[in-house]
């Protein structure tokens, strides 16, 4: 690996894509500039660091780790082929970021001496964060989380009201709050607190498609707007989400992570509907699912 060295880190260092080099036993060489930028992890905390103590802890999209079986930069080590896949690594502020993977294995010989896996942001979380660049321009932004506010989820809400109504495209919300929430704050502070409402609104906002919408609805409670959804797939999303954040979590010291978790009501707007009793309906089906034991999703 020593010579693989001495070429690429100035190369992989001027690309747009994080990457980084492994050797065969999984041990990180060299961690550049963009991989620094979308994880927030700095070179100095992974250099030197096996893949395998889970820094980055990819999961699939239904928050099952990666790390032991399925990691395609250990496919790739081991079958000598390329691997492409969409996974969810964990940033360094606890939320979970969905990523495009290329793994290349590295030849000497005919032999593989190691891999470079290439990442970056999957699509759909590019254009949400340039949605949310033009939101704060209008005044639409929540400044603590960085996602849309009220004013934005309800002005949403209008919109797909009126798209329903004249092109009959179906839409659907889920209320979300974050259980004990309040305990957070009580036993570890309000900064502890507002860590974990921005880790949540970043794993919403990869959690969506580009067209959808993700607002902070109010204290520890977000709505997401989903266009173009029925029920059962309202319902899906909201279980992949409620598995996604209860995956996440922040370091809170030096061996302790703190993780939260989310009870959620899942709901399809009607022609009858106003956005209010939409809302309510999704806000009752949420205070269902705390009633059976929190960390569930609840749809009608």
């Amino acid at each position: 690996m020593t010579s693989l060295l001495e070429f690429w880190p100035e190369l992989l260092d001027t690309l747009f894509e994080g990457a980084y080099i492994l050797d065969p036993d999984r041990t990180i060489w060299h961690w550049n500039r963009a991989a620094e930028t979308i994880t927030g992890f700095a070179a100095n905390e992974v250099v030197g660091s096996s893949c395998a103590r889970r820094i980055l802890a990819h999961t699939d999209e239904d928050g099952n780790l990666l790390c032991d079986s399925g990691c395609p930069i250990t496919r790739a080590l081991e079958t000598g082929e390329i691997q492409n896949c969409r996974m969810y690594l964990r940033h360094k502020n606890g939320h979970r970021l969905p990523v495009q993977v290329r793994a290349v294995p590295v030849y000497r010989d005919q032999k593989v001496i190691g891999a470079v896996e290439f990442f970056h942001e999957a699509n759909s979380v590019s254009a949400a964060r340039q949605r949310l660049r033009e939101l704060e321009k209008l005044a639409l932004i929540d400044p603590l989380t960085g996602i849309g506010n009220r004013r934005y989820g309800e002005s949403n809400l209008n919109i797909r009201r009126a798209e329903l109504h004249r092109y009959g495209w179906p839409y659907g919300v889920i209320y979300l709050d974050i259980d004990r929430f309040k305990k957070i704050n009580d036993e570890l502070g309000h900064e502890a607190g507002d860590r974990v409402l921005r880790m949540v609104a970043d794993s919403l906002v990869g959690s969506l498609r580009p067209f959808d919408a993700v607002c902070r609805w109010g204290g520890e409670e977000f709505l997401l707007i989903l266009s173009n959804a029925e029920l059962g797939g309202i319902s899906i999303v909201a279980e992949r989400i409620r598995r996604m954040i209860e995956a996440s979590g922040i370091d809170n010291g030096d061996s302790e992570k703190l993780s939260v978790t989310v009870s959620a009501g899942a709901t399809q707007a009607s022609e009858k509907d106003k956005p209010d009793d939409l809302v309510a309906r999704a806000d009752a089906l949420m205070y269902e699912a705390k009633k059976a034991g929190r960390n569930t999703v609840r749809t009608g």
